[in-house]
């Protein structure tokens, strides 16, 4: 199985990294946010407004069981919090996306799309709240990873290279 599998914390860009890596390195794309939705049949936001974030860590935990079986050569962006499946590595090679919350914040409220990336984001509230979460997940992100690369001030396409490189090791 050569699954890679993109943690890291909500909008550090795993979803935009992922279709360039599969362009660029003829792969499939899928993210675990997707797959959820479309077994939901609603959005992130809905599932979690109405039956809460339990459940939700529930939905993923069926998701990461079905990519573990069924799929193959493929490139997993997955949501903020998935990276706490406990057979993640039955999947494929595990990759932490890893920058600073400060660049992270910068790069999703100066994107052009900023108010709609904000709202698709339910635990992005505020800052603050955002930044208490991400502070609590960053030592998760890193134990669960099998690679750490760090995406800060790099291009999208040179990450994708970089992440290449990376697993050919």
């Amino acid at each position: 199985m050569n699954n890679i599998i993109l943690i890291g914390f909500m909008g550090v860009g795993k979803g935009t990294i992922a279709r360039a890596y599969a362009k660029m390195y003829d792969f499939y794309a899928i993210d675990t946010d997707d797959l959820i939705q479309s077994l939901e049949n609603r959005k992130i936001k809905d599932i979690f407004e109405k039956d809460g974030e339990a459940y939700f860590r529930e939905l993923e935990k069926k998701t990461a069981k079905w990519l573990a079986k069924n799929v193959q050569n493929t490139i997993i962006s997955t949501g903020g919090g998935f990276f706490k499946q406990k057979k993640l590595k039955d999947i494929g090679r595990v990759v932490l996306l890893d920058s600073s919350f400060e660049a992270i914040y910068h790069r999703i409220s100066t994107h052009p799309n900023a108010d709609r990336k904000l709202k698709k984001r339910p635990l992005f509230t505020t800052p603050q709240k955002a930044k208490r979460i991400y502070d609590q997940r960053v030592v998760g992100y890193k134990a669960a990873a099998d690679i750490v690369l760090n995406v800060e001030n790099k291009s999208v396409q040179e990450i994708a290279k970089e992440l290449n490189d990376l697993m050919k090791l």
